[in-house]
């Protein structure tokens, strides 16, 4: 089947395995483990036209020692679908829209609305309905730390038309978390001369909005940032914090010297138990947090005291952000929640000699962050006015394992439900109010953030799977559809797909 001038791949059967070493609850599948999904193993990502696809490679659990790593997209020119329209110099703007929108968004020139729709501007002519939307990453995509990469405003230029308005609906998609959802719309806002709405921005915790039958439950979170205004606002009311369960039990803090408590404290019998385990993004000190979410994970929520023998199954355990590495000003990676999530599962490991259990595992590359983002498209373009559904997705990002794997794990999801109808499940496994009308999910890497394309000497060699555990290695969902050098090429590129004027 053909949807434009780009071919779309078919997947043979799907096999879907529960897994025994992971508690992990895909809510959009409504299976048990991420890892036990063998989704179209052998398949790839939507390719450019034209463009031969290499022969695909059996698809394998990354945890066996044998295991065959992927290769990322060599080189980071232009897509070979990149081409200049006649008559149009290269990286012009013609078109409606271009004019005069040079001096938007300087100093002095109010922002623009990026956000809901004014009753006040007239509605798009019938022909400007768009029918696909951006799915926008931020850090390494759009900012490096707290500077703004200049390809970013060009990309906005050309994403908001003279009345100041999106010209289609835009998502920003993070994995970051330790920070409020309306400070990171006006973060956003500054940064891009463009008014950000809240509801545009999914933060990698923002789906846990969905896992309600823990909500009244009394969890242990950690991270850092407003912790405790970000659990509210995601539902769960009855909180303690690292720091709170610290202060009522100093003598489980003990790696620094400095904070041990000078005179043994007597043994606190009102504690109430923990029932449930909320990582919500990287913490300040690691050692403190690993070592009480192990004490409340071997303790069934009880610190203060010893248990002969460790529970299994433990309490559940919700986390987002599965990032190994992300990219700030620095010119290396830096450690992101994934890191604190692996050196959490080898701890557990090695003293239980069981399995780290998780009820749910969100932010990207997780299917219900991509169905949660489908979702706030659609009632964007609701709001717009804008009547055709949206039935194309590009989702724009610079890290292979979480922007791309998850944007090419989608993808296949739309189409084995479109196929096989599939029963499309929240978390829990709770039917979803409306069926997706998106048909595809397309992978567009950018090279200003985790990943660059490799040097000439390093052709052949093949970098190590940095995904979380419960996701199974599959060389077709690490290709990208399209790798360009920023996000306003990536703009450009689905503007020329679509028909649209740049």
């Amino acid at each position: 089947m053909t949807i434009g001038t780009q071919r779309q791949f078919r997947c043979p059967p799907t096999e879907a395995v529960p897994t025994a070493r992971t508690g992990l609850l895909t809510p959009a599948l409504g299976l048990r483990g991420v890892g036990a999904l063998r989704l179209c193993a052998a398949a790839e990502p939507l390719r450019p036209a034209g463009q031969r696809s290499g022969n695909p490679r059996p698809a394998r659990d990354y945890n066996s020692r044998d295991a065959s790593r992927a290769r990322p997209p060599t080189g980071c020119a232009r897509s070979r679908r990149v081409r200049e329209r006649p008559g149009v110099p290269p990286g012009s703007r013609s078109g409606a829209g271009a004019t005069g929108r040079q001096d938007e968004g300087r100093r002095g020139v109010p922002a623009r609305c990026c956000g809901r729709h004014d009753p006040g501007v007239r509605k798009p002519e019938p022909q400007n309905l768009p029918t696909f939307g951006f799915l926008l990453d931020i850090d390494g995509v759009l900012v490096r730390g707290h500077r703004v990469i200049p390809a970013a405003l060009e990309a906005f230029r050309r994403l908001v038309n003279s009345q100041g308005q999106l010209r289609v609906p835009v998502v920003f998609v993070t994995n970051a978390g330790n920070i409020l959802q309306h400070s990171k719309a006006q973060e956003l806002s500054a940064l891009l001369g463009c008014k950000v709405d809240p509801d545009q921005v999914i933060l990698s915790h923002s789906p846990m909005k969905l896992f309600s039958q823990y909500h009244g439950k009394r969890m242990l979170v950690s991270g850092q940032g407003p912790l405790v205004e970000n659990a509210r606002a995601l539902g769960f009311q009855n909180v303690v914090t690292v720091d709170e369960l610290r202060t009522a039990f100093p003598v489980l803090d003990m790696v620094d010297l400095e904070r041990r408590p000078k005179n043994t404290p007597l043994p606190r019998n009102d504690f109430t138990a923990i029932e449930g385990v909320l990582l919500l993004g990287e913490p300040v000190r690691w050692e403190t947090s690993l070592q009480l979410i192990m004490d409340v994970l071997l303790s069934n929520g009880n610190p203060g005291t010893g248990l002969a023998a460790a529970p299994y199954p433990h309490l559940p355990v919700l986390a987002s952000n599965m990032d190994l590495l992300w990219m700030a000003e620095a010119k290396m990676p830096r450690f992101g929640h994934g890191t604190f999530l692996l050196c959490l599962e080898t701890i557990y490991q090695k003293v239980t000699g069981s399995e780290l259990r998780y009820e749910g595992l969100m932010g990207k590359p997780s299917i219900l962050t991509y169905q949660y983002a489908e979702e706030l498209i659609r009632q964007q373009a609701e709001r717009r006015g804008w009547a055709a559904p949206i039935q194309k997705l590009y989702a724009v990002g610079d890290n292979p394992m979480s922007d791309v794997y998850g944007a090419n794990l989608f993808h296949q999801y739309l189409q084995m439900a479109k196929r096989d109808g599939a029963k499309e499940l929240g978390a829990g496994g709770l039917q979803q109010q409306r069926r997706s009308a998106a048909c595809s999910c397309v992978s567009i890497l950018v090279c200003t953030g985790v990943y660059s394309p490799p040097e000439p000497a390093q052709r052949g060699w093949e970098p190590p799977f940095h995904g979380h555990r419960d996701f199974r290695f599959h060389p077709g969902l690490m290709k990208a559809s399209h790798v360009v050098n920023d996000v306003n090429e990536a703009v450009q590129l689905v503007f020329r797909e679509e028909g649209w004027a740049l």
